[in-house]
């Protein structure tokens, strides 16, 4: 088969690569759709390396190419001989994590019993940490893993499962969160008036879906993007909008919340410069999402301001939630339900689709940075 693979920081390379055989529990996906993620973005862009040794020293791309891609689709092209609930023909989505569940293992780590499938003690992922991922023909996955759709949606569509339940997770986080203000009247806590979104990337437009499609937050909702194109999408699904570069965005907060601040900030732009701006954003007690990453150039000492706010800091990955009777991961089932449903619209996302594997390289040029650009997804 063939497969994009990061030879170098910035550098990759459409080679030819083995299909891996599947084992009696694993099943072999021919992709159809694999979407850009900012996680494959920072490790292109050598911000990041999440490929480690067992003493967490990062392994050079020299020592071991990878092959990216973690928000995928397809179609099962071959099931082990132990594979009973999937057959061939059969379109899914692909939980990229390999935890205790998936691997069948006789005994689970403490975070799978509880659920929490992306914290298991010896958790790997295809296309994140060194694993083989979407950016190619094929790929072998435990059966577990994948996912069937129940309807005709797009693989394109059906991609975005992904990200989405990264996003379901991250709510049930703050949910549970002991926190003094909630987004919703099921939890304890004083009722937020404001939840601020900072950034309206893909994740950040999810989240305000979210907030008013499903969980039917009806208080004042904002997000901070500079992109006119994003905001008008966050606009589209019921949130008021700010541009940071029109103005301080701490006044615009405080104009906007009669000086309270908000309550619940999610933080899904990755700018390190927003941490200089949380204090004057939120307000005393309130709980901070840090959903982001990246967050380069500032100093750690912005966060001292921060921790005199006594905040509930959360930082939820991935997108955990316990498992079904065959192992299949339920937060990918909910996200899909919510994408095939239409309660949850991913396709005005997706403004770049790459036709093949050999636009990769290309992909990854910079496109993110153009003004029209949203979400990117390869279609090889």
């Amino acid at each position: 088969m063939r497969a994009a693979y990061l030879v170098d920081v910035g550098r990759i390379e459409v080679r030819d690569a083995p299909v891996i055989p599947p084992s009696a529990t694993e099943v072999v996906v021919r992709v159809e759709a694999t979407g850009l993620c900012g996680t494959d973005l920072h490790i292109v862009a050598g911000d990041s390396n999440y490929h480690r040794d067992a003493a967490g020293r990062p392994i050079p791309l020299g020592e071991h190419p990878q092959i990216l891609g973690h928000e995928i689709a397809g179609i099962v092209e071959e099931v082990g001989a132990g594979v009973r609930d999937l057959a061939p023909g059969t379109r899914v989505v692909v939980d990229q994590g390999r935890t205790c569940v998936s691997e069948v293992r006789p005994t689970l780590c403490e975070y799978c019993r509880s659920g929490d499938s992306h914290q298991c003690e010896q958790y790997r992922e295809h296309g994140i940490t060194g694993l083989p991922g979407g950016f190619a023909e094929y790929i072998t996955v435990p059966a577990a893993n994948a996912v069937a759709l129940r309807s005709s949606l797009g693989a394109d569509c059906a991609a975005l499962a992904e990200p989405l339940g990264c996003v379901i997770h991250s709510m049930d986080v703050l949910r549970r969160a002991a926190a003094r203000y909630a987004f919703d009247e099921g939890t304890s806590g004083s009722q937020a008036r404001t939840v601020l979104v900072c950034g309206a990337g893909p994740a950040g437009l999810l989240f305000v879906q979210y907030l008013r499609a499903i969980a039917g937050f009806e208080g004042t909702l904002l997000v901070s993007e500079p992109n006119a194109r994003k905001r008008q999408l966050a606009e589209r699904w019921g949130a008021q909008t700010l541009d940071p570069s029109s103005g301080d965005l701490v006044e615009q907060v405080r104009q906007h919340t009669m000086g309270r601040g908000a309550e619940i900030i999610i933080e899904a732009s990755g700018a390190g410069t927003l941490f200089q701006q949380l204090p004057g954003l939120a307000r005393k007690q309130a709980t901070i999402l840090l959903y982001g990453h990246g967050h380069a150039g500032v100093d750690l000492s912005v966060l001292n301001q921060v921790q005199f706010l006594e905040p509930t800091l959360l930082s939820p990955v991935g997108a955990s939630g316990g498992h079904d009777a065959h192992g299949r991961p339920l937060t990918y089932q909910l996200a899909l339900e919510y994408i095939e449903s239409a309660r949850i619209d991913v396709a005005s996302l997706i403004t770049h689709r790459y036709r093949s594997l050999d636009a990769v390289p290309g992909a990854f040029a910079g496109d993110h940075r153009h003004s029209d650009y949203v979400k990117g997804v390869v279609l090889p």
